[in-house]
């Protein structure tokens, strides 16, 4: 018994220390549960007009919709902006509602379509929580769910960028 725990006690004395190291360099932007303003720009998926903030820098693309208790309005969305196209992962740690995921091409096409996404229940099992897509994409739009129902969004949709 001894040896178990001259093994264990290090090893969670080095996870506990691994774990406020994490929590002290992460970036103020991303732990901070005050609301952050995005810059703001407006798209056309098929023929609606939606409003969108946009998430460009990589701290913004990390807090996103974490810690948000309002839920965007049908009308509006977040846009994630890449520098090239790709397959990109979703991780919905934080996030106080079901959303709506659509991948768009660097063309503006949808290529990919993720409805009613349900938010991790906890940390532990990202697997249960993080959505990607299966073909390159250079956006990300996630809305609350339903939006992709009342815009009528299919595989194919086209979005074109009126002002970002």
């Amino acid at each position: 018994m001894a040896r178990k725990a001259a093994i264990l006690i290090p090893v969670v004395v080095a996870a506990a220390a691994i774990g406020v190291l994490g929590i002290s360099y992460v970036p103020s932007q991303v732990s901070s549960k005050e609301a952050i303003e995005f810059p703001k720009g407006t798209v056309r998926v098929n023929d609606d007009v939606i409003t969108v903030e946009i998430a460009e820098t990589a701290a913004q693309k990390e807090r996103w919709l974490m810690f948000r208790n309002d839920k965007l309005p049908l009308d509006s969305a977040m846009l994630l902006k890449y520098d090239k196209p790709d397959l990109y992962s979703i991780w919905l740690l934080n996030i106080q509602y079901n959303l709506d995921l659509i991948w768009f091409s660097e063309n503006g096409t949808a290529v990919y379509i993720i409805k009613n996404a349900p938010p991790c229940q906890t940390a532990f099992d990202p697997t249960t929580c993080t959505y990607k897509n299966t073909e390159p994409a250079l956006y990300i739009m996630a809305a609350t769910a339903g939006f992709v129902e009342k815009h009528r969004i299919t595989e194919g949709s086209k979005m074109t960028i009126i002002s970002v």
